[in-house]
């Protein structure tokens, strides 16, 4: 199995008839889903998501791939392929449309509702050809064809994108269950045919590549959801993704069958599921859906919440009501349901929830104590059938952390593909399809960008640093004035302590150490400000350090009059 070095150095132009394939996002991590094609000096993209921060990224909304390796070529991109409709796939393409607005979006027609409904908060209108399964159109020296693939949201799609390099079959998320609500299966008969024509290089879902066997059946919840709407004495709060239509179905359904009303709680929840409604992908009873206001004048038993949260975001709704930051409050005898699985990274923040939760007498459900949730993507059984089926020339495990990459490429192996046709690479390395092989060439910039309110790529890794030391340390001010002529101390030093822990009257001590240091400093002749904020830091960081073991920021300000 090839994989990528540390070392590896920018990739040479692409041999004359070879295809490269760069993924920006979405190797080594759970979401940022991006892989840039190239042929003939053309581009093609599938997909552009999102990551959601961790706790180690204290103030960041949301990370997005790095395009700087492809911002000069951005008249050269024929395309975006979206294979479906989650954020971790279409959250980033109106940050990369606010550079080129009219780079064509391809997709479903659920999915490009969803991204046009999104761009529409941007003032983006994008130009969007919409496919179906079975449909194959010319992008510029790519020609694609669409397969229908089953995830946990409809309208998912792979992609088989033919070139006179080879043929490259992207699956994006998918599953294969054999019972799915909306009856809309993998297509394993089309995987079949592409495989007698020969795939060159299968990308695959890699997510659930440690988990034996197979993905359980998304209606296998149903029965669970029944029990739980049975037993429920007083209001129903499900917390799942705002874009998983099939789950929120089944709650629907629930919801119908014992005579409770049901509200969406949350921006995108409201928007996804109008979106879904409207398009004939959610079925709602009439009079069964309300608005949130009217829910006061109904009986807690009658009342059903579906709002957004399931992973313990900060400012989603549920998050704030366990904080008693929302306008509805948890009471005791409310029943709380996680209708979704742990993002690994998330595991923390979902458990605060729920022990938030718990504190106000809610009874809460999860996947931890009742089925219910099963996951969208293809687990070890699948993706050995799959294999067989597909019977690769060349592997590229994607979409997944270095565990899930690994597991994928060890199930490929095993199915007969060549050690030496796997390639597991991470983002921005960069696999070259030469004469029917692939293998790596080099390395682009692939880091992460932060979007911080309004700025995007405004803040890097230096500030994030600053931002957890701050949270974790506290921080030390220092104020000194000096003669600019002689450098001796006119004013202060004047020290002020936020989040240290250290009482404001114990830096008395270190004071007569300050200014000792800064009156040797003047007499050695050193006077310039930022040598003696310097000298500052370290004198002042050094008491710190010995007598309290804590390493605060330190802000020394030497001014001169």
């Amino acid at each position: 199995m090839s994989h990528p070095h540390p070392e590896l150095g920018s990739p040479p132009p692409l041999a004359k008839g070879g295809l490269r394939v760069t993924p920006l996002g979405g190797l080594g991590e759970i979401g940022r889903n991006m892989t840039v094609f190239e042929y003939g000096g053309r581009l093609l993209i599938v997909d552009c998501g999102v990551l959601f921060p961790e706790e180690e990224q204290p103030g960041i909304d949301l990370i997005l791939p790095d395009f700087s390796s492809i911002r000069d070529r951005l008249d050269d991109i024929e395309g975006i392929v979206l294979t479906h409709g989650h954020e971790d796939h279409i959250g980033g393409v109106p940050f990369l449309l606010r550079e080129k607005p009219d780079i064509p979006l391809i997709g479903s027609k659920l999915t490009l509702a969803l991204i046009e409904a999104k761009l529409q908060e941007h003032r983006i209108r994008p130009y969007t050809l919409e496919v179906a399964e079975g449909h194959r159109e010319r992008v510029g020296p790519f020609d694609c064809e669409f397969i229908a693939v089953n995830h946990s949201i409809p309208d998912a799609l792979a992609v088989a994108i033919r070139t006179p390099a080879g043929m490259v079959v992207h699956t994006g998320d998918f599953k294969m269950d054999q019972l799915p609500l909306d009856n809309r299966l993998t297509d394993l008969h089309a995987f079949a045919r592409l495989s007698e024509e020969g795939i060159d290089l299968l990308l695959t879902d890699s997510t659930n590549a440690e988990v034996p066997g197979f993905t359980p059946h998304e209606r296998d919840i149903s029965s669970v959801l029944r029990q739980v709407f049975a037993g429920a004495r007083k209001r129903i709060i499900v917390a799942s993704f705002a874009s998983h239509v099939h789950r929120i179905q089944q709650i629907l359904d629930a919801a119908h069958e014992y005579g409770r009303r049901v509200a969406f709680v949350g921006r995108s929840m409201v928007r996804n599921m109008g979106i879904a409604r409207d398009l004939g992908y959610l079925k709602v009873p009439p009079g069964l859906v309300v608005d949130v206001k009217t829910l006061d004048d109904l009986p807690d038993h009658e009342v059903v919440l579906v709002c957004t949260g399931s992973q313990g975001e900060p400012m989603a709704a549920l998050s704030r009501m366990a904080n008693r930051d929302h306008q509805i409050r948890i009471v005791d005898g409310d029943t709380v349901i996680l209708a979704s699985s742990l993002i690994p990274g998330n595991e923390n923040a979902v458990y605060r929830v729920i022990n938030g939760l718990t504190r106000w007498g809610a009874n809460v459900v999860h996947k931890g104590n009742a089925k219910v949730h099963v996951s969208g993507h293809a687990s070890a059984g699948e993706l050995l059938y799959f294999y067989n089926i597909c019977r690769p020339k060349n592997l590229m495990p994607v979409h997944g952390e270095w565990r899930h990459l690994r597991a994928n490429a060890e199930l490929g192996a095993l199915t007969g593909v060549p050690h030496d046709r796997i390639v597991i690479a991470e983002d921005g390395v960069t696999v070259d399809l030469v004469e029917g092989k692939a293998k790596i060439s080099g390395k682009v910039q692939a880091g992460y960008v932060y979007v911080d309110g309004l700025s995007v790529g405004d803040v890097g890794e230096p500030a994030l640093k600053d931002r957890k030391i701050l949270g974790e340390e506290g921080i030390i001010s220092v104020f000194v004035v000096i003669d600019s002529s002689t450098g001796k101390i006119t004013g202060g030093p004047h020290v002020q302590a936020r989040g240290s822990g250290i009482e404001d009257s114990a830096f008395d001590e270190v004071l007569p150490k300050i200014t000792e240091s800064l009156e040797r400093s003047a007499q050695d002749g050193v006077v310039e400000p930022h040598q003696l904020q310097q000298l500052v830091r370290r004198t002042l960081g050094k008491w710190v350090s010995d007598n309290y073991r804590r390493r605060p920021m330190i802000l020394p300000v030497v001014v001169e009059v």
